[in-house]
C-alpha cells in the first residue's frame, strides 16, 4: 500500500510540473514579485514602503498557489475520470482510497516546489528592499545571483528541451529551483558592499514562519481542489476553492460572534477553515512575533482539516462512477 501510494504521488508530481500553466502561472508570480519593489515605492516612508512590499508579495504568493492548486488537481484528477485512463489505475490493485492520497501528496510536493521558488523572489526582494528613488542603490549581489540564476534556468531547460528532448516545463521548474536556491545561499553569505557575512545577518525568521503558515494554507486548499476535483470540472473547481478561500476569510469575523447563538453559524464556523490565522502579514507589517507554540497549534488544525477534506474526497470518489 506505501509503495502503491509513493507511485501514484510520484507520477502525480512529474504530471503536474508537466503541465503549461504550472510553469505560466510561476512565470507570472516571478514577474509580479519582481516588479513589489517598485510598485511599493509611493507612501514615501521607507519602512512602510517595505512592510507593503511583503504585504503585496504573500498575497501574490497565496493567489498563485490558490490557481495552482485548482488547476493542478483538476489536470491531474478530473481530467483522467473524464478520460477514463482513470480505470487503467483503480482497475489494478490500487484502492481508490490510495489514489486520492497518492494524487493528494503529488499534487502539494508540485505545489510545494512552486511555493518555494516564488518564496525565493519574495526573499531576494525583501533582502534588495524597496526602491524609492532613482538615486537608490541597488543591491548588487541579489541582482548578479537571481539573474545569473534565472539565466542557467532558461539556458540547462532550453538545451536539455532541444537536445535530449527534456520537456520544459518541469525542467524550468526544476531547474530554477536548484539555481535559485543555490543564488540564495550565496547571497546570504554577501553583503550589499559584497562582504562576507554570516548568513543569519540577512534572515528574517518572522517571514519564514509566515511562509510556512502560508503554505499550510494552500495544502487546506489543494485538498478542498482534490475532493472538488472527484465530481467537479476545472471551473467549478476553481470557483469553490475561491469560494472556500472567501468564505475562510470572514469566517471567524462574521460566524465567531454567532456560533454560540445560532446552530446553523456553529455549523458553518466549524466546518469552513478559518484562514484568518494562517494569515501573516497583519503580524509581520505590525512587528507581532510569532510563538512556537502558535506555529503547533495551527499546524495542528491544518493537520486536521486536511484530513477531514481528504476523508470527504475518498468517499466522493469512491461513489463516483469511472467505467
Amino acid at each position: 500500500m506505501f509503495q502503491q501510494l509513493i507511485t501514484v504521488g510520484r507520477n502525480t508530481f512529474i504530471e503536474s510540473i508537466r503541465q503549461p500553466i504550472f510553469v505560466v502561472l510561476i512565470i507570472v508570480g516571478i514577474i509580479a514579485l519582481t516588479l513589489n519593489p517598485m510598485l511599493a515605492a509611493y507612501t514615501l516612508e521607507g519602512d512602510n514602503d517595505n512592510k507593503l512590499m511583503i504585504d503585496m508579495g504573500i498575497s501574490t504568493l497565496f493567489m498563485i498557489g490558490l490557481f495552482l492548486a485548482a488547476f493542478t488537481a483538476t489536470g491531474v484528477l478530473n481530467r483522467e475520470i473524464e478520460n477514463k485512463t482513470v480505470l487503467t489505475v483503480v482497475s489494478k490493485p490500487v484502492s481508490r482510497p490510495v489514489f486520492v492520497l497518492g494524487k493528494f501528496a503529488g499534487v502539494a510536493a508540485a505545489l510545494g516546489l512552486a511555493f518555494w521558488c516564488l518564496s525565493l523572489v519574495l526573499l531576494f526582494t525583501v533582502r534588495h528592499h524597496v526602491i524609492q528613488t532613482t538615486s537608490s542603490d541597488f543591491d548588487e549581489p541579489v541582482i548578479t545571483f537571481a539573474l545569473l540564476g534565472l539565466a542557467l534556468t532558461l539556458g540547462v531547460a532550453t538545451v536539455g528541451n532541444y537536445l535530449y528532448n527534456w520537456v520544459f516545463t518541469s525542467s524550468f521548474s526544476l531547474c530554477f529551483f536548484l539555481f535559485e536556491t543555490a543564488a540564495w545561499v550565496l547571497i546570504m553569505h554577501i553583503s550589499r558592499e559584497w562582504q562576507f557575512q554570516s548568513p543569519l545577518t540577512d534572515i528574517n525568521s518572522q517571514l519564514l514562519y509566515g511562509l510556512v503558515l502560508l503554505f499550510q494554507a494552500l495544502l487546506i486548499i489543494t485538498a478542498v481542489a482534490i475532493a472538488a476535483s472527484t465530481r467537479l470540472g476545472q471551473v467549478m473547481t476553481l470557483v469553490t476553492c475561491f469560494l472556500v478561500f472567501a468564505l475562510g476569510l470572514i469566517n471567524d469575523y462574521f460566524l465567531g460572534g454567532l456560533a454560540g447563538r445560532a446552530l446553523w453559524a456553529e455549523v458553518f464556523y466549524r466546518v469552513i477553515p478559518n484562514f484568518q490565522i494562517f494569515w501573516p502579514t497583519d503580524a509581520l507589517t505590525q512587528g507581532h512575533d510569532f510563538t512556537h507554540t502558535y506555529i503547533l497549534w495551527v499546524s495542528g488544525y491544518c493537520g486536521l482539516f486536511v484530513t477531514a477534506i481528504l476523508a470527504l474526497a475518498v468517499g466522493l470518489f469512491q461513489t463516483r462512477e469511472v467505467g
